[in-house]
Formats: structure tokens, sequence, C-alpha cells
């Protein structure tokens, strides 16, 4: 497989400053601007800072280079600003985490945006704190005290071979909540004012983050835009191994051409149930499209025809199904009908010419740092039976420390705090589902549906994969501007527009409503559909 077919998985995993640029127009009348220096800084409880630095950057057009997970990014027109960088420690936990804070020389609007990580970064110190700046916010993000490359969890592991708690519990929790601490506490002292509204913004992981802040820190933040939030991590990051599980035990390695024919067929089946043919399935729980109907198809691939099998069949309908227990009883929701295979079941040829799957890089480096406790441990070994030990240990051993499964908000809610998610129906990483199952619960929780919508808005985004758009498949266009909205004028959204690579338009609708065509108008226009 060439290199950038591997690293593409990775790549979706960086959220997109899709919707944040513009976000907002800083009311703030231009003033002095503060001295760049470092200052004395507030230990957030339990941490001792270790060193400040400030530095002073003029601004312009920001630039940062391509990494092998990451596109090059640009920020233009950015003010003047002060980055101050603050070292902590936590005693006893051998720690050095980093927390930067960006600060605009002039036209702040009184208002502070953390930057949620990716992966296993737990931040994003490139273009996201810099486009804060833009927008008239201080920025904030942290790593941690974890390595920022996204997929390395050797930190996981003391030299002893237990887990490194300290670590993990930055990871999952602690990091998240000092970095808005520090943030606060930073600005206050630069502009001599107290921030008057904090904002979360993160996908992915830094989705799990937001909601981690409004489960365990409800005070934190007064709006939390948390997309494709990998919520309930100790399901989630076994469940995404299931399709290197289900290829090992079922000795056929479909080719990722098989695969994406596979994709398109279902697409092809199901395409059509909201009324009108755009390419793209909205509701994969409701397509009923049975992969044993490829069998025999002719698929043109690299030049070589190849006929699918019964057997690819068989594993691509257990990946849909979703990850199973030893008596076949369902652990977790399956890829959706419609997804890309590329990020969790892409399979590339081995050293004899045949295929094998190395596995989606999340899942194989949780199980083997965190549940196997054993970096070496081979993914690829695991029987039906003891992947379903594997599923169940990483839920009992660390639901309670990285889960982020808890359903009561209630704290967060009495805090005033407004919560904004949307999820693809196409996230091909992170199975809507299990946001949806979160979701569900909380509603059980709190009251139902109306009364969780009175702070806490879920949106469905029709075809659309991990943390991006897509082909079809439409992308908010300005969602932190809508928890802007909500938090400082009261005006709940009653639904995102979104927008696609190609110009279609399309109103997110809140949960449990969805999207259907009229009937009638250009199905590319937004105003062609209704939430129903």
């Amino acid at each position: 497989m060439k290199r950038w077919a591997r690293i593409v998985p990775f790549a979706a995993l960086v959220p997109l400053l899709v919707g944040t640029a513009g976000a907002l127009s800083p009311t703030a009348a231009a003033a002095p601007a503060p001295t760049c220096a470092a200052t004395a800084v507030t230990a957030p409880p339990g941490a001792q800072i270790e060193t400040t630095h400030a530095e002073r950057h003029p601004g312009g057009t920001v630039t940062f280079p391509a990494t092998p997970f990451t596109p090059a990014q640009t920020v233009p027109d950015v003010p003047a600003y002060c980055q101050i960088e603050v070292t902590l420690t936590h005693p006893g936990a051998n720690d050095h985490v980093k927390v930067a804070v960006t600060l605009p020389e002039s036209h702040w609007s009184g208002r502070l945006q953390a930057a949620g990580g990716s992966a296993y970064n737990a931040g994003d110190f490139t273009a996201p704190l810099v486009q804060a700046v833009k927008d008239g916010y201080a920025g904030v993000t942290t790593d941690a005290g974890l390595p920022l490359t996204f997929i390395d969890t050797s930190w996981g592991l003391r030299a002893d071979g237990t887990v490194n708690q300290p670590l993990l519990t930055n990871f999952a929790s602690r990091s998240a909540h000092e970095e808005a601490l520090l943030g606060k506490d930073i600005a206050l002292r630069y502009y001599g004012k107290a921030v008057s509204y904090s904002y979360w913004n993160g996908c992915s992981t830094g989705g799990r983050q937001g909601y981690s802040e409004a489960q365990n820190y409800p005070g934190d933040f007064n709006g939390i835009l948390a997309d494709a939030p990998a919520v309930q991590w100790s399901q989630f990051a076994v469940a995404t191994l299931w399709p290197q599980t289900v290829m090992n035990n079922e000795h056929d390695f479909p080719s990722n051409c098989v695969l994406a024919r596979f994709q398109q067929a279902a697409i092809q089946a199901c395409d059509a149930k909201d009324g009108v043919r755009d390419g793209i399935v909205d509701i994969p729980d409701e397509c009923g499209y049975d992969p044993r109907s490829l069998i025999g198809t002719k698929v043109l691939c690299e030049g070589k025809e190849i006929t699918v099998t019964a057997a690819d069949a068989r594993v691509v309908g257990k990946i849909w199904d979703g990850p199973a227990d030893e008596r076949g009883r369902k652990l977790w929701p399956g890829l959706p009908k419609g997804a890309s295979f590329a990020g969790v079941a892409a399979t590339r040829p081995a050293a004899d010419g045949t295929l094998t799957s190395d596995g989606f890089v999340v899942a194989t480096a949780w199980v083997k740092a965190f549940v196997k406790k054993d970096l070496g441990f081979d993914t690829a070994n695991l029987s039906y039976r003891q992947y379903a030990d594997v599923f169940r240990q990483s839920v009992r051993e660390y639901d309670r420390t990285i889960g982020t499964s808890n359903a009561d908000l209630s704290a967060f809610r009495r805090a005033g705090g407004k919560l904004i998610s949307y999820v693809g129906t196409a996230d091909q990483l992170i199975p809507p589902d299990g946001t949806l199952l979160y979701r569900e619960r909380v509603q059980r929780e709190m009251g139902g549906a109306r009364r969780v919508n009175d702070f806490y808005r879920l949106f469905l985004a029709p075809g659309t994969p991990h943390c991006q758009s897509g082909p079809g498949a439409a992308y908010p266009v300005n969602p932190l501007g809508a928890l802007v909205d909500w938090v400082e004028h009261g005006t709940a959204p009653a639904t995102l527009p979104a927008k696609s690579d190609t110009g279609r338009t399309r109103d997110l609708c809140p949960y449990p409503q969805i999207s259907r065509y009229s009937g009638h108008g250009d199905p590319a226009v937004a105003a062609s559909y209704r939430c129903r």
C-alpha cells in the first residue's frame, strides 16, 4: 500500500478549521497592547508551575508545514498576538504538561476558546490557536504531558509494565480542566479583566474531551462544541478493532477495491430512502442491504478483475453488524452502511503477496498499551472469544477513567452550560451509533428529548465522514457561531446550516428529528428539505 493511503485515516482524525474562521466579530474597541511577558501564574489545584515563557508574534499570514498526518495549514490576516506557554507538573506523577495560551494584542472579544485534540494528541498547538486569535478569542490548548505524534501510546506503560495512571488521567480528563483554569488565569493577568465567556471546540478526541468537561467539570465552559465525539471510549477503542478480528478469524481479506464496491452497493440500494437520490445514506440503521447480493460480481482493481466471494460478503456483513461476543451477542455498533471501509478495515499486501490488515491504529494502540499492557502484542492473533474478553476488560478497567459515559449532565445544565454536537452518519472512524446511544441514555436520565434539548443539541449530518465533509455530504458551516448565539443571546439553534465540498447545502436537524426531502425543489438546496 502506498504511504499516503496508510496515513489518510490518521489525517482524518484532525479537526478541520471549517466553522471557526469568521465565527465572531469581536466587539471590544482597540486598546494599547498589553506587555507580552512571562508572569506569575496560579497553579491548578494539585499541580505546580515549572516554567513560563512568553513570545510576541507579529501576526500576518501564519503557516504551519505539513506533517506525516496533517496537511499544510495557512491562516491569513492574523493580528499581532502574545503566546504564553506554561509547563506544570503533578507531584509524584513525574509529568511535564505544556499549556499554550494565545492572546490577541487588540480587539479581544473577552472570550476564551480551548482547542481539543485528535487521536492520542490531547491538544493542537497549530492553526486552531492562531485562528482563535483571528476571531478575537484568547486561545488555549495542552499536550497533557504526552508526545504530539497522534498514535504513540508508549507513554501509557511504565518501565515495570504497569499503566502510567497519572498520564492516562491527564489525557482522559485532568489536562482539559487545567487548560481551562490556566487560560482564564493568564487572560485575566494579561488583559486586567476576566474572561466573559469560555468555549470548548473539538472533534473526535476533542469531542470526547468536551463531553468530559460537561460531565466532570461543568463550570469550566459556558459553551461546548464537541463533534464526532469518542464518547464511551472504553467500548469504542476496542470496537474499531473488530474489522481486523473478523478478517483474521474468517481467513479472508477483501481488497480495498472490493470493500469500496460494497460501500457503493449499499449506497445505491439505500440512497433513495430519504426521498431523493443524492449519493448518500441518510440513516444507515434503516438500510437493509444484504452484502450477499454482491457475490459473483466482477470488480476491476488496479487492472485486475476480481470476483466477489461469499467469504467477502460474510466479512463485510460482520463488519456492518458490529462486534459480537463468543455467543454472537452484539457488543457494540459496527461500521455504518455507506461509510468508507478505508479508516478501520483497509487491507494491504503482506510480504508473501497475500492481503492482510493492520487494524485501526487508535484501536490497536489502545489494546496493546492499556488492555494487554504489552506494546509488542499482536492484535491480529485474537480469536473471537479473546476479542470479547478484551472488549469486556477494556470496559471493566477503564470506563471510570476515560469512558466519558456518565449520562447525568444535571450539573452542567444547572451551571447554564450549552452543548452542541454533530455526528456524521458515514463516520468511518467512530460509529455514530455510539453517540446516539449516549444521547438516549441522557434523555432517559434527564426527562426526555425536549428537556435535554434545552441545553444539549445533537445534530445528524447525513452521509458525512469523520470530522470533515465529503462527496455530497454536508459539514456544518459555523457551529461555533451558533453556540455563541445560544450561550450569549439565548437563541437555541433550530438547525445547523451545512455545506458540502461540491456546494450542496443542507440544514442539519436536532436529534431526534431527521432531515427529509420535501418532494419538490432542487435536491442540492437546503430549502428543499424539512426536519421531521
